[in-house]
């Protein structure tokens, strides 16, 4: 049995005709998972509601983000919809949906704890690219690295890490854990891509980043040799309590925003391997495009967790 964390409002943050972060992503796993043949084994849960848990939720949101950028995507929300930047379209509904998100991801975190079991967080918008000041990228807060703050409060979490395999480098999350000794982050990107981060010679204030850049083309060849010879002995050398999983699905070869060659099977191995290393694994939705393949690689992560 793995929980999946989902409800219909995450389509709610709506971006337009034609933007690749649209809410048929959503749909389109959900369809994929409900179909598959092992659909009974999967616990939907929704996530907590907004209302009533603000005592949580504001405390961590002003712990990694400024009270300006907070403010702003409150604003732009509340006036009808708008833009963050040129990529980072809202609606109205888009903060309530945010914070929603984040919700979601927290209650990720608790679920895996309590259960010793990885869940899949299965919300949008997604999350990496926001910096504690602005968002960027489709992003608006940094669900990861706020997920990450929040599983530090919990007494039996020391350390946690971040394995970051959207096909671009997370700068946000980066930017936002680096300076704390208690949290790691390796990020699997194509490089030279969007945004134009995540150097090797990028290692963190205490050599808690792992960045390793890919270069277009890239098949699932060499990222298993990069998962066996440098992610999985990074973490090993970490010894995380947790580990946090920004799960984008952009690498895959039919993916339209980026250059990388993955099938969605390789996914499947992807998390074969982290599963070795520990089953306490919150997974949680970034970036992928093409609806096919997106789906079907959302299926093969959650069908090793069941293995």
């Amino acid at each position: 049995m793995i929980t999946v964390i989902y409800c219909d409002q995450f389509l709610e943050h709506k971006t337009g005709l034609l933007h690749p972060e649209r809410p048929e992503r959503l749909s389109a796993i959900v369809k994929a998972l409900r179909s598959a043949p092992w659909a009974s084994e999967i616990d939907w849960q929704l996530p907590t509601p907004v209302p009533g848990s603000e005592n949580k939720l504001k405390p961590l949101l002003e712990a990694v983000h400024t009270a300006d950028h907070l403010r702003r995507v409150e604003a732009i929300s509340v006036k009808g919809g708008g833009y963050l930047d040129g990529d980072t379209p809202l609606s109205a509904e888009s903060y309530d949906v945010a914070l929603l998100a984040v919700n979601a991801w927290l209650d990720g975190v608790n679920r895996v704890l309590q259960s010793k079991q990885p869940a899949f967080v299965l919300a949008r918008p997604p999350g990496h690219h926001a910096e504690s000041d602005r968002g960027m990228g489709f992003c608006l807060f940094s669900n990861a690295a706020i997920a990450a703050h929040y599983a530090l409060q919990q007494p039996e979490i020391n350390k946690v890490a971040i394995l970051d395999w959207d096909v671009h480098h997370g700068n946000g999350t980066q930017a936002i854990i680096e300076n704390n000794p208690n949290l790691a982050y390796c990020s699997l990107h194509q490089s030279p891509c969007y945004p134009g981060t995540g150097f090797e010679r990028e290692r963190g204030a205490y050599n808690n980043v792992l960045n390793i850049p890919m270069s277009p083309g890239s098949t699932g060849e060499l990222y298993r040799g990069a998962f066996e010879h440098k992610v999985i002995p990074f973490f090993k050398d970490f010894q995380p309590d947790l580990l946090i999983v920004s799960a984008g699905y952009d690498a895959n070869h039919d993916d339209p925003l980026a250059n990388i060659s993955l099938r969605p099977e390789d996914y499947g191995l992807f998390t074969e391997y982290c599963l070795k290393f520990t089953r306490k694994i919150v997974f949680g939705l970034e970036g992928g495009y093409d609806l096919a393949s997106l789906a079907q690689s959302v299926v093969a992560t959650i069908e090793s967790c069941l293995a």
